[in-house]
């Protein structure tokens, strides 16, 4: 059976015991009901992860001690997904799907035909509704890499993403060239590259001047596929070929 995983701050596994405190430790002691000398593993979100042993359980704190720590790399190349905001409950449906699919970056976008406006006296809490999302599905995955889940951006701070990218892809119905065949720029996997950004529209499409934008920044528009995908489920669709194609699946 797989051991259970948590996740710790970044730093806590250069040390040889490790407390989990907060609500991980209350999960594993309370709701996990683990027990003295069962196997965990431990994780910080960036890339290491320790296979460590049970040694004291407290009311809501479990202590453990490390056995074996590897560090992962980083996935190469980096995948932003920018998601113009879902309606109400299918925002974190996107998150969830997305980061147990392998995303490295999740950028919330405030496109001008969102049904769904994050006002700013409620922005902090959905953004927080967002991470949380993204680090419990990160937990189910057993990723070793947290997603990021960047600041509500507007339509130029997606152009500036897609400015810096290696390959901007602008997910579009009419667009001629298929995501399945978009010809991949060499140097992708190479430091500093930038990396691929996906721009996902919301529900009512992506307005010209936004498209504007888009193209003035460099991107490439695609074609998903033949059927019409809601916007919460069409970035774990594009991530999947994506991935696929640059050889990290």
């Amino acid at each position: 059976m797989t051991p259970p995983l948590f996740l710790t701050e970044p730093g806590a596994l250069d040390q040889e015991r490790v407390v989990l405190s907060g609500a991980e430790g209350r999960h594993a002691a309370t709701v996990r009901r683990l027990a003295v000398g069962e196997v965990v593993d431990l994780a910080d979100g960036a890339g290491t992860r320790a296979r460590c042993v049970v040694t004291g359980v407290g009311k809501d704190t479990l202590s453990c001690t490390v056995e074996e720590r590897t560090t992962d790399p980083a996935p190469k190349p980096s995948i932003t997904v920018v998601q113009a905001l879902p309606k109400s409950d299918r925002a974190e449906l996107a998150v969830e799907v997305m980061t147990e699919a392998g995303v490295d970056t999740i950028v919330p976008w405030a496109a001008e035909r969102c049904v769904t406006r994050w006002k700013p006296e409620r922005a902090a809490k959905a953004l927080a509704k967002w991470r949380a999302t993204a680090r419990e599905a990160g937990k189910q995955a057993r990723r070793s890499w947290i997603p990021e889940v960047g600041d509500l951006a507007a339509t130029s701070g997606v152009a500036s993403l897609v400015f810096g990218a290696a390959l901007g892809i602008v997910l579009h119905e009419d667009a001629a060239e298929p995501l399945s065949t978009l010809p991949l720029p060499a140097g992708l996997t190479e430091p500093g590259s930038g990396g691929i950004v996906l721009v996902v529209g919301p529900e009512g499409g992506m307005t010209g001047n936004e498209l504007r934008a888009f193209d003035e920044a460099g991107a490439t528009r695609a074609l998903l596929g033949p059927t019409v995908l809601r916007t919460s489920t069409a970035g774990v669709a594009a991530l999947a070929v994506v991935q696929a194609r640059c050889g990290r699946w």
